[in-house]
């Protein structure tokens, strides 16, 4: 049995929930690479920066446009209400 038709055997075994894990943890494999290539220095060390370091991946694996850290100073000027555009 190749390795395909093991996947196919083990995912129909799963519940939907499950899936759906699997689903997101293939989208942060195939991000993976990429980001280690482009971060390989950055490894999180505590619980909190793994669980964020996890979820930048799979919102940039899904396609979300991260800001820069001026668009991020003008984001949080605008939600605190000290941002006018001119």
């Amino acid at each position: 049995m190749g390795k395909e038709e093991q996947l196919l055997e083990g995912w129909r075994e799963l519940t939907p929930e499950k899936q759906q894990k699997v689903l997101e943890f293939v989208e942060a494999l195939k991000f993976e690479s990429d980001a280690t290539a482009i971060n390989t220095e950055y490894i999180p060390q505590t619980p909190l920066a793994k669980k964020l370091w996890e979820i930048r991946i799979r919102a940039i694996a899904s396609g979300i446009q991260l800001l820069n850290e001026a668009e991020i100073e003008q984001e949080l000027a605008e939600r605190r209400g000290g941002y006018r555009e001119s």
